[in-house]
Parts: structure tokens; sequence; C-alpha cells
């Protein structure tokens, strides 16, 4: 399919429309549009395809994926990626206390934090792709414990730096690494056990062949009611615009220098993913962000897809 071709399916009648959420940066634009190409971003992507992965790479890469993200936690360890304090402003699921209109203020009325063991039959939520815990320890960190805090990743090294972690307290959570595109994890957790899980930056490191499986795991493990909160890699990212030719997999799936793997998506292809395995689309939107640094002469534009996606009650 061209680039035109790309663009013209984003646009297409009869596509459902889904809520938008509300900006929560000055700056931000919010849409259900995908980015218009300019004739010379439309170059760099047709010059993508003059040398692709090989079939034999392609394979190699996906029988080889926990060893490549195993290597990297062993070089980067937990210097790589930023501390995530966002998700509670931009996921108030997240919340202490439940779901809010606003994030909590200085108010001195701010509740007191409950916490809440393995036994209990408190809230639970699941980190599918936990790293090095740069969601889960800055929820600990800010209050956030009213429920059982369960972090899963496909690196063992990943899952044994988060255990190593001064905040990691098996009475509130547990780690434990698994495949969650395989029936791994229902050796941890029984279905129609969770209320939440997060599915932030993870899914476009899965082959697309492997979505809907992992999405209908996710769908078992939650109860009726549950919801996923899920933001990724969206169309056109300048991210995507800058691979040079020899790492392009498939359409929108590309291999990173190192070996890992990122899928750049449609607003529309997440909605359907979803609502396919069963799931409401609470809201999805395409994020249009521009990341600014300063010091460091950083100005770059950037586009996510987020969205929240409940399981229906049960009848």
């Amino acid at each position: 399919m061209s680039t035109s071709d790309e663009n013209n399916s984003e646009n297409v009648k009869n596509v459902p429309v889904f809520p938008k959420q509300k900006a929560f940066n000055l700056g931000d634009v919010v849409t259900g549009n995908a980015k218009s190409l300019s004739d010379a971003e439309k170059a760099q992507l047709e010059e993508q395809n003059k040398r692709m992965v090989t079939p034999f790479q392609a394979l190699k890469l996906e029988q080889e994926a926990r060893k490549h993200w195993d290597l990297f936690y062993k070089r980067n360890e937990n210097r790589f990626f930023k501390d995530r304090h966002w998700t509670t402003r931009e996921f108030s699921e997240l919340l202490c206390g439940g779901e809010e209109e606003e994030p909590v203020g200085n108010d001195s009325s701010t509740p007191t934090v409950k916490e809440c063991t393995e036994s209990e039959n408190g809230k639970t939520l699941l980190e599918i792709g936990c790293g090095v815990g740069n969601l889960i320890f800055p929820l600990i960190e800010d209050g956030h414990r009213n429920y059982f805090i369960y972090a899963c990743d496909l690196s063992p090294r990943a899952v044994e730096l988060v255990r190593k972690h001064n905040l990691y307290d098996e009475r509130y959570m547990k780690a434990f690494a698994c495949d969650i595109t395989s029936e791994e994890v229902f050796e941890t957790l029984p279905e129609g056990s969770l209320d939440i899980v997060t599915l932030v930056f993870v899914l476009s490191a899965i082959h697309p062949e492997k979505f809907h499986p992992t999405v209908a795991n996710i769908y078992r493990l939650l109860k009726p009611g549950g919801v996923v909160l899920f933001r990724d890699y969206g169309l056109y990212d300048m991210a995507q615009l800058r691979f040079k030719p020899g790492h392009k997999i498939a359409e929108n799936f590309y291999m990173r220098q190192d070996g890992t793997r990122s899928y750049y998506f449609a607003e529309t292809e997440v909605s359907e993913l979803f609502r396919k395995v069963g799931f409401t689309v609470v809201v999805n939107s395409y994020i249009h962000r521009r990341t600014i640094n300063p010091k460091e002469n950083i100005d770059v534009p950037r586009i996510f897809v987020q969205g929240k996606f409940s399981k229906p009650e049960a009848i």
C-alpha cells in the first residue's frame, strides 16, 4: 500500500468515530486525523522500501526478541527510560481513590493512602512491559497504593532490576517475567482477576501477527468493567520517518539498531483491534505533541495514539 493510500484509509467513510480525550499539555493537538505528509516525508517513506529486512532476518528477530530486550537492559539497566510521573495526569483511573475528573491538587483533604496486599480484595493493576519500573514506582512514590500491583516483562533481567529496587515490596506488588503474547501469564494470574491493565509503549514492540492474541489475553485477565490504559507510537511519528533503508520489516513495523522493534499505529487500527476482542472504546485519539528541551537544543514533533478500552460489565 502506498503512502497516499494509507492517508486515504485514515479518512474513509463509515469508520466509527470515538470520543477524544482532552489535551493535558499546552500545545497538544488531540485529533482523529493522521498526520498529513509533505512530499519530502513521502519520499522518506518510499526510500525505506528500497531495502527491506529479509524474511530470514525478520524471523530471527522474532525468535530472539527476549534476548534483545535482555541485552538492552544489560547495557542500560535503569538509565534509559525516564520515570513516568505523567500517568496519573492522563489516566485518572490510576489516582488513589479511583477515577477522578481532575488530578488531586495541593488540597489538604487529599485522601489517606490505603495499601493493598495480595490477600485483600482491593483493586488490582497489571503493568505489561514494566521494564525497570518507570511507571509503577512513581505511582508508589506519589502515594497511589490503593491497589495491588502486578508487573510483568518479557525480559527476566528487567524483572530482576524491578525486584532490586528499594521500593519493591511483595506485600503490595509482584513482578514476574512472561511473554504476554502466549498463555504464560495465566500461570501467575487467573482469568477475571484484574481491574486495570496498562499497556504503555509495549504493543509496538510485539510482532503485528501477535497483536490480537495479546489483546485477547488482556480481555481474559480483566474483570467485567475493567479497563486498559493504552499509549503507543502513532502513524508517521518522527521516529518512523527517520528510519533508513534496511530497517523496515513490514508496513509500519521496523527494526532498531539494537535488534528491538517498533510498530507505528493508526488510531482506527487500535480501536478496531480492541473492539474485535470485545472491548468498548472509551476514548481513543492521536496526540500530536512537541518534545522540547532547550538545554539540548531539542524540538521534535511526536505522535502518539492514546486510549482507554473497557471490558463490558457482566449481564
